[in-house]
């Protein structure tokens, strides 16, 4: 195949589609409720790419892509794919880049965003990098750099370097009160 000829429309809008889909399920699989896999993608944008050459999938321009409880937005998302034409990266970048995910039906909405998140499909591995931020049910936890894993369900969180005595640059976790736990009093 010739890379440089045009693709053909009805290529061009089935390899699109692909694309899409295949962001979309790479992104929600790990987190979703289970109804969220059976909804429909919604993905919107002001512009969009793809290089059969490179395997990159570039959309442009309040991307706003949403199935079920699932919603990311973005300045911009790009898709690189692996040898296999899989997903191997996201990269979503904004002002910032914000996701949200009803993770189950006992817990909260799930909040997050960053100047930058990475999601790795082959590692299952989260990165929020620049001013992350994590919320859900009252708890919250603020970092330069989030690091999630998706399979261990566990969070690095690293500060950048700052000024002595200030805590920009540090890691600031919020743990609410629980609304069932008592305290003894003196006399009990």
């Amino acid at each position: 195949m010739h890379h440089n000829k045009p693709i053909s429309l009805s290529k061009k809008i089935f390899q699109h589609i692909i694309m899409v889909t295949s962001l979309c399920v790479v992104s929600t699989v790990t987190f979703a409720l289970p109804s969220d896999r059976s909804q429909q993608i919604s993905l919107i944008a002001d512009h969009a790419t793809y290089n059969d050459k490179t395997g990159v999938t570039t959309y442009s321009g309040n991307v706003v892509i949403e199935q079920g409880s699932m919603k990311l937005q973005a300045a911009s998302i790009v898709a690189q794919l692996n040898k296999n034409k899989q997903i191997s990266t996201i990269t979503a970048t904004g002002s910032p880049a914000k996701f949200q995910q009803q993770v189950d039906s006992n817990r909260g909405v799930a909040r997050g965003e960053a100047s930058k998140i990475i999601y790795n499909a082959e590692t299952g591995i989260l990165n929020l990098i620049g001013n992350a931020y994590l919320y859900q049910n009252g708890a919250s936890i603020r970092s330069s750099t989030l690091k999630y894993s998706m399979n261990k369900g566990d969070v690095e969180a690293s500060g950048g370097s700052s000024d002595a005595g200030s805590s920009k640059g540090r890691v600031q976790i919020i743990i609410p009160p629980s609304a069932t736990k008592t305290f003894p009093g003196a006399r009990d």
